[in-house]
């Protein structure tokens, strides 16, 4: 932990040094929250987000904050270990151009609706909810990767072997879960008149309300879309290495891990409603993925179970630049250069693309320097080819 803010109703612990005023800003909102426990974390990856900073981890009592979970339900990370060693150039293109085929990128779907198997159950869901309604178009979308810092990359870990990473979410299901129990709980709150301002973005439902109930049945149907999402992706991806490298391929080790959601837990000897919004739980043990830019490492840890954390660390590097500013101010020509100086075969084509270019995101090495009391390194993964969506 770098620094201790003991100005609000609980502290706000950080892991970093550099945090940006609207983010602390945010930090100071959620600490002022009448029923927020203990204190809140910050990751050493946060920035600011919409309500909650990205990065941030909030423990309350009896009762659930959407916006502190975001509209992307379930987004995290997926990491397979394959038996390759190495790939020659050559072929690695044609795994990426096989990728690209077989997996939509950005706003596309697949023409046909997947097999239902694939998808999650549907057992217990809420009558007429979100979920129902969406499920029929969800069916497109399973196995595609989406937009923004969504991505798809494949690495060569310190331990010699070729991994394939995946970062994805829950897709539109995701995103309108998230809207509906948000303005549900706004409306709610305007009706109590409640305590916690509108403009704070930190809607709240009570957790013996109906709404509540259906929001956590919604959520973790997403969190299990989100993983389903990334499982059909790297079976499809799998089947582009079996092709590409002549039926040698073979898989060793999967991690899955989510980094947008919100789960009972038991912390400092109460049961707790954890929020992670962009941050990773990292249990005494427990395997995770940080990545980095697609200009740097990536890592594959084991947690420690630092209860100060609430058992939790960074979901990535974290961004320095807001997406627009990104494309107003970096250098397109000097992007590219740091990447081909690395060789790695990258996604940046324009200037559109800088929101996602290395000098958008914060040091790597930094960030993982700063959670060093909450996770242990397993693996180092270096960037080799990366498709953004």
């Amino acid at each position: 932990m770098k620094q201790v803010i003991s100005t609000e109703r609980i502290p706000i612990k950080l892991w970093l040094d550099d945090i940006e005023p609207g983010a602390l800003e945010q930090a100071r909102n959620m600490a002022n929250l009448p029923f927020a426990f203990r204190h809140v974390a910050l990751m050493p990856d946060s920035h600011e987000g919409y309500g909650m900073p990205i990065g941030g981890v909030l423990a309350t009592q009896g009762v659930i904050i959407p916006n502190a979970v975001g509209v992307d339900i379930g987004c995290g990370m997926c990491a397979l270990k394959t038996n390759q060693t190495e790939i020659p150039v050559e072929k690695l293109k044609n795994i990426m151009s096989g990728i690209r085929k077989a997996v939509p990128l950005g706003f596309n779907h697949h023409k046909q609706k997947q097999d239902i198997n694939l998808m999650p159950s549907t057992l217990g869901m809420v009558k007429s909810g979100i979920v129902e309604r969406e499920f029929e178009s969800a069916r497109t979308q399973v196995g595609t990767l989406g937009g923004g810092n969504h991505f798809i990359e494949i690495q060569k870990g310190s331990d010699d072997h070729i991994w394939i990473m995946i970062h994805s979410g829950s897709r539109n299901i995701g995103l309108k879960v998230a809207e509906f129990y948000n303005k549900r709980a706004q409306k709610l709150n305007e009706q109590w008149h409640a305590s916690v301002e509108k403009s704070k973005n930190l809607a709240f439902l009570p957790i013996e309300t109906q709404e509540a109930k259906d929001y956590i049945t919604e959520m973790n149907y997403c969190v299990n879309f989100a993983f389903a999402n990334r499982k059909l992706m790297m079976d499809n991806i799998k089947e582009v290495f079996n092709e590409v490298m002549t039926g040698n391929f073979a898989e060793l080790n999967f991690v899955n891990i989510a980094h947008n959601y919100v789960r009972w837990e038991h912390h400092y000897n109460t049961d707790v409603l954890v929020h992670r919004k962009g941050a990773t739980s990292a249990r005494d043990g427990e395997v995770g993925i940080i990545p980095g830019s697609q200009g740097s490492k990536s890592y594959i840890v084991q947690g420690k179970g630092n209860s100060e954390s609430f058992k939790s660390c960074s979901h990535g590097a974290g961004r320095t630049l807001g997406r627009k500013q990104a494309q107003r101010v970096l250098d397109l020509e000097g992007e590219i250069a740091k990447m081909e100086a690395q060789g790695i075969l990258h996604a940046i084509r324009g200037k559109n693309d800088l929101d996602e270019a290395p000098g958008a995101y914060k040091n790597i090495d930094m960030v993982m320097q700063n959670q060093n009391d909450l996770v242990d390194v397993l693996v180092e993964l270096k960037p080799l080819a990366v498709i953004k969506g």
